[in-house]
């Protein structure tokens, strides 16, 4: 199991001028992001020892971890995507919609399962509990960032990127209400942003 890093970036790290007024400070920094991200990919690599697994990663929010963390990978893997969404417009988790299904047939294959942030715990044990049913030989889960504070339910991961502690973030990916996704680093959202 991987061992999430906790140390993230020194608060003397500056905003980029145009996110300064949505954005309060910057969490982890796309050089961290590169660094830990080829950790990852490495301990991957050794546990899946060159076999071919399927990859299936959550939409929307884990594009930029994905494509970063496939590149980094050596070994053989298809690709596949759910759609899950469970946030409106808000910051509270909601009910879970599938908005995408998968394509590839997972029976009897290692599949790897990527999301982007594992917050309650909520959307990772459906999504899981869904995959299972496929017959899969064995799902391994790999998140960006880990919010374990917040957790409701009782979630194993297999490769985590970073710890954070409970905070709402944005970019690299993820959103508040479709935006920020193109941020390069792991900011806090300033609170006026989210409670207007």
């Amino acid at each position: 199991m991987s061992k999430a890093f906790t140390r993230l970036a020194p608060a003397a790290t500056p905003v980029p001028p145009r996110w300064r007024k949505d954005v309060e400070r910057i969490l982890i920094t796309d050089a961290m992001l590169a660094r830990r991200i080829r950790q990852v990919a490495g301990e991957i690599q050794r546990d899946f020892q060159g076999r071919e697994m399927v990859v299936v990663s959550l939409l929307n929010g884990t594009v930029m971890f994905l494509g970063d963390l496939i590149r980094n990978l050596s070994i053989p893997l298809r690709l596949d995507f759910m759609g899950v969404s469970s946030y409106g417009a808000g910051t509270e988790s909601g009910e879970l919609v599938y908005t995408k299904e998968l394509r590839l047939d997972v029976r009897g294959r290692d599949v790897l399962l990527v999301d982007d942030i594992l917050d309650t715990g909520k959307t990772l044990t459906r999504v899981r509990a869904k995959l299972q049913a496929l017959k899969p030989r064995r799902i391994k889960i790999c998140v960006l960032l880990d919010k374990p504070s917040r957790r409701v339910e009782p979630v194993k991961t297999d490769y985590v990127g970073f710890a954070i502690p409970d905070v709402f973030v944005v970019g690299y990916g993820l959103d508040y209400a479709e935006r920020y996704r193109n941020l390069p680093f792991v900011g806090v959202l300033k609170p006026e942003m989210y409670r207007r």
